[in-house]
C-alpha cells in the first residue's frame, strides 16, 4: 500500500462516507458485525480519519485505539477527537507490527486493510501483525474487497464509485478505485483471491474463518428503491470476513 496516496487525501476521506455504496451498504454491514463490543477493548487498524473508530466507541466499547500508517490520516482523526472528545486514542503504526505500549485487545477491526496486500507474503505479514495485537480467543473483524467480484459484471458507478481492473498482482487483480466526489479521488488497491486471505490467516494463527455478504439497509431501499440495488446485490465489491485468534 502506498502511504502517500492517503497522506494526500487526508480529511477529504470522510467524503467517501456520503456515497450510496458506503452509506447504505458498507456502513450498516460493517457496524452490524460489532454488536457485541460493549465493554471490550478494540483496536481499529487502518482507521483513517477515525470514522469507524468513533462509532465503535459510541457502541459502548471500552478501551479503543485507532491506528493507521498514514500520519496525515491520524492527524485528521486527532482533530476530530479534539473537537468532539469521545475517549479514543490514535497512533501512527504499521498494521504488520504490534502496537507499542498497548496490551493485546479483545477485538481487532479493519475497514479495508488486507486488500492492500499485493503478494501472499504481504498478506501474511499483515495477518501476523493483527494476531500479535489480539488476546488468545480474540476476534478479527474486517471489511475487505470481495474476492468474487467480477470486473466484467454489473458496475458500481451509480453507487458513487468506479472500479477499474488495473492488471494482475501476485495476490490477485489490481484495481483503481475512484470515489465520484467533486473532485474525484482515486486510490489503488487489490482484490486478493479467497485462498490468499484464508491461507495467510491460518498461517498467522487464526481459526473459524468465515465470510459474510454485505447487505443494503432498509434506509437505502427506502431512499432509492429495490431495483436500484439489483446490480450491487448481484456483484458487490465488498465482503465481510471474521475469524478468531488461536
Amino acid at each position: 500500500m502506498s502511504v502517500d496516496q492517503y497522506d494526500e487525501i487526508g480529511v477529504a476521506y470522510e467524503g467517501f462516507k456520503s456515497l450510496p455504496m458506503i452509506r447504505y451498504s458498507e456502513l450498516p454491514s460493517f457496524l452490524g458485525m460489532l454488536d457485541h463490543v460493549i465493554g471490550r477493548s478494540v483496536l481499529d487498524l487502518a482507521c483513517g480519519t477515525g470514522y469507524y473508530t468513533r462509532r465503535i466507541k459510541a457502541l459502548g466499547a471500552g478501551r479503543v485505539v485507532g491506528a493507521d500508517i498514514s500520519a496525515a490520516m491520524i492527524d485528521a482523526a486527532r482533530q476530530y477527537e479534539a473537537a468532539r472528545p469521545c475517549g479514543v486514542r490514535y497512533a501512527v503504526a504499521d498494521a504488520a507490527e504490534p502496537l507499542v505500549d498497548e496490551p493485546p485487545f479483545d477485538i481487532v477491526t479493519a475497514a479495508y486493510l488486507l486488500n492492500y496486500a499485493d503478494t501472499a507474503a504481504a498478506m501474511k505479514r499483515m495477518c501476523v501483525g493483527v494476531r500479535r495485537n489480539l488476546v488468545a480467543g480474540g476476534e478479527f473483524l474486517t471489511l475487505t474487497q470481495n474476492p468474487d467480484y467480477r470486473f466484467d459484471g454489473p458496475g458500481t458507478r451509480k453507487y458513487g464509485f468506479l472500479h477499474e481492473h488495473d492488471g494482475e498482482a501476485d495476490a490477485g487483480p489490481r484495481a483503481r478505485i475512484t470515489a465520484l466526489l467533486e473532485p474525484a479521488i482515486t486510490i489503488n488497491a487489490h482484490f486478493p483471491r479467497r485462498a490468499v486471505y484464508e491461507e495467510a490467516l491460518r498461517a498467522a494463527g487464526f481459526t473459524d474463518i468465515g465470510w459474510e455478504p454485505v447487505h443494503v439497509s432498509a434506509e437505502g431501499v427506502l431512499a432509492f428503491g429495490e431495483q436500484y440495488w439489483a446490480d450491487w446485490r448481484a456483484n458487490p465489491t465488498l465482503a465481510l470476513l471474521r475469524c478468531r485468534a488461536v
